[in-house]
């Protein structure tokens, strides 16, 4: 059955179109994203909710979206999508960070102009009927200091043009190194000296707990006398309070505001003061914008749906169109191993460590590691997937760290996972053949090879004579057929382990016989979901 989503809000016909290309059903209905009470009703139904800024997914509405893998923001905001509640499900939230890059940094630009040169009010002013030519004296911009807050995409975009029109540019951003500061012609600085030296600034961040305010009165008051303030990136990382009595008390010389604390804004203590600019939230309305958003949102959401890809996802690992045929075989060896460490560990787990050994080590582990970490929590938890499993790993406070190293051994590439708690430390490790399907190469540190059936019988145990003949003779007297069998040992009348290939589900009743032998130590049943 194919796909299908649903377009809540506004959208290019060109995106819907996209959609049905790639062998989507798609239900374009742009207004039921208002109606909280409609788009409750019908949720359930769809695999994906593609939205722009009308519809909010709230946990309510996740709640009820029953098969809902995925939810595409035409955009890059997504504070209208609750995206713990969403990742707690296992939707990716998808958005698109580069459609309207260009033209926020374009209106930024444009902002920062209509401020140094009082364009707004020269123009209400002229189309009154005055003339008041002395009353609008403006600054040029060539040669002053540009001051850039968040040099990521869109601000390095500012840089350049920024750059381009003969400005000096300094920038803070924590991420920024001293070879791409270099490289986009910028001085890295840190926030203090920004504000010291900047005649303008101008925001390019995202919201967050360490940028909220980062604009505040203590910060304003470091600023240059004169400044002029632009910000189109979220609203309040300006205390907009703030920020106008420094421009009553004379110490700021302007702002361009395309965002504020409260949206729509109605009402803000900018509004009204001289020599502010404020437009509703323009920085990505132009026609290319919105048109580039929505074939995006419509491409990586179809990409994901088909093809398994994942672009520009929130809340999991990207995985391009290229790499998911590569890396399929191995998402599913991490789910076999931690499937197998999950379903014998029996005890809380303290902490865990994935080593990826040769090509592996190459590869997209973040994506591994979240397929193995579902795997290891699904038998705890059902509806655990790749999105799910690092949050709720996190949430338990266990410990999980990564190992990668070139080939070490026999195997091109294998994975080994090794999983402690209060009571034992567990390992078990994989590898992919040219078959494409996962093998066991070692459980406990003892070597084998051995492939992964849907009903296997997992039995460690005391290397003793008679073994296999006790575990066929008590499986066979139970009705229990087994279909093939591997060993492996540490050493003579040392650890030894036995994996069993069965016909069915064997019962406690039948695994309390095996446990009764008393070279036997453990005997679980594991279950795969062989594809």
């Amino acid at each position: 059955m194919a796909p299908r989503v649903l377009v809540s809000d506004k959208l290019s016909p060109t995106a819907v179109q996209i959609f049905k290309d790639r062998g989507v059903e798609v239900d374009y209905l742009p207004d039921v994203g208002k109606d909280k009470v409609k788009l409750l009703e019908v949720i359930g139904q769809y695999d994906g909710l593609a939205i722009r800024s009308a519809t909010k997914v709230t946990e309510k509405l996740i709640a009820a979206a029953d098969n809902l893998k995925v939810v595409g923001r035409a955009g890059i905001g997504v504070d209208n999508v609750d995206i713990p509640a969403a990742s707690k499900r296992g939707i990716i939230v998808m958005n698109t960070p580069f459609g309207n890059s260009i033209t926020t940094a374009e209106h930024a630009i444009a902002l920062m102009f209509a401020v140094a040169r009082q364009l707004p009010a020269a123009d209400l002013s002229t189309q009154a009927g005055k003339w008041e030519k002395s009353k609008f004296m403006g600054v040029e911009i060539t040669g002053k200091t540009l001051g850039v807050i968040g040099a990521g995409n869109i601000g390095g975009i500012v840089c350049a043009r920024a750059i381009g029109l003969k400005m000096h540019v300094v920038a803070y951003d924590p991420f920024l190194s001293k070879e791409r500061a270099e490289e986009m012609g910028v001085t890295k600085v840190e926030l203090d000296e920004l504000l010291a030296q900047a005649d303008f600034i101008t925001l390019h961040v995202p919201m967050t707990d360490k940028t909220r305010g980062i604009l505040n009165a203590a910060a304003l008051a470091k600023t240059k006398k004169g400044v002029r303030i632009v910000n189109c990136a979220r609203g309040g990382l300006v205390d907009e309070s703030a920020l106008a009595e420094a421009i009553k008390s004379g110490h700021v010389a302007g702002a361009g505001f395309d965002v504020f604390e409260t949206e729509p804004a109605t009402e803000s203590p900018l509004f009204g003061l001289p020599n502010v600019v404020c437009t509703p939230h323009l920085g990505a309305s132009t026609t290319e914008a919105q048109e580039n958003v929505a074939l995006q949102v419509a491409e990586q959401m179809s990409d994901y749906l088909v093809k398994g890809a994942v672009s520009n996802a929130i809340n999991m690992p990207s995985i391009t169109a290229e790499e998911a045929p590569i890396l399929k075989p191995f998402i599913r060896l991490a789910d076999v191993l931690g499937s197998f460490a999950g379903q014998v560990t029996e005890s809380p787990i303290k902490e865990i460590e994935i080593l990826y050994d040769g090509s592996t080590a190459a590869m997209n582990t973040r994506a591994l590691t979240s397929a193995l970490l579902a795997g290891l929590i699904r038998p705890q938890v059902a509806d655990v997937n790749m999105v799910s499993a690092p949050i709720m790993v996190k949430e338990k406070g266990i410990v999980l760290s990564e190992v990668k190293r070139d080939k070490t051994g026999v195997y091109d590439s294998y994975i080994k996972l090794t999983v402690t708690t209060e009571r034992q430390t567990r390992s078990v490790a994989g590898t992919v053949f040219s078959d494409g399907k996962p093998r066991f190469i070692q459980i406990k540190g003892i070597n084998m090879d051995a492939d992964v059936g849907e009903h296997m019988v997992y039995i460690a145990n005391t290397d003793v004579p008679g073994m296999i003949g006790f575990m066929g003779t008590t499986l066979g007297d139970a009705g229990v057929n087994i279909a093939n069998f591997h060993l492996g040992r540490d050493k003579d009348g040392g650890d030894a382990i036995a994996l069993l290939y069965v016909d069915g589900v064997v019962g406690q009743d039948v695994l309390g016989k095996l446990t009764a032998h008393e070279a036997i130590k453990q005997a679980k049943p594991l279950v795969f979901n062989v594809d």
